[in-house]
């Protein structure tokens, strides 16, 4: 069974999901729980990099687009996202986290995905 590490998007509360203008996204994982996750996996090893691509779509079409990505993990991976040139309406953001774990000379990166709804009304 997964262990659930993040990412967690940083929002100030579940209502407020319209955006308009110039909004910050933010999110953060919880780096115990990719611990446990990892020893489920059968790996171990000290995270020394995490990187925080960032994508939005109008809701029910497939393709992403990037809005940019963010390795700072003090500013909990911040990305400015300028909404303005968007049409109104409903749309999804997507946070992948990746992860780089180092053993000895051995890397691995694991990645995991967060979802999340957004109205634009600008």
């Amino acid at each position: 069974m997964s262990i659930n590490w993040g990412p967690y998007f940083i929002v100030p509360s579940e209502s407020q999901r319209t955006l308009s203008g110039r909004v910050v996204l933010r999110e953060h994982f919880d780096e115990e729980l990719l611990n446990k996750e990892l020893d489920q996996l059968g790996y171990s090893g000290a995270a020394i990099k995490a990187t925080n691509p960032w994508y939005y779509r109008k809701k029910k079409t497939e393709s992403w687009m990037k809005i940019g990505e963010s390795s700072d993990k003090q500013n909990n991976f911040a990305v400015p996202w300028e909404t303005k040139k968007l049409e109104n309406g409903e749309y999804q953001v997507l946070g992948v986290m990746h992860v780089s774990i180092k053993k000895g000379e051995d890397e691995q990166v694991i990645a995991r995905q967060n979802i999340m709804d957004v109205t634009i009304k600008n």
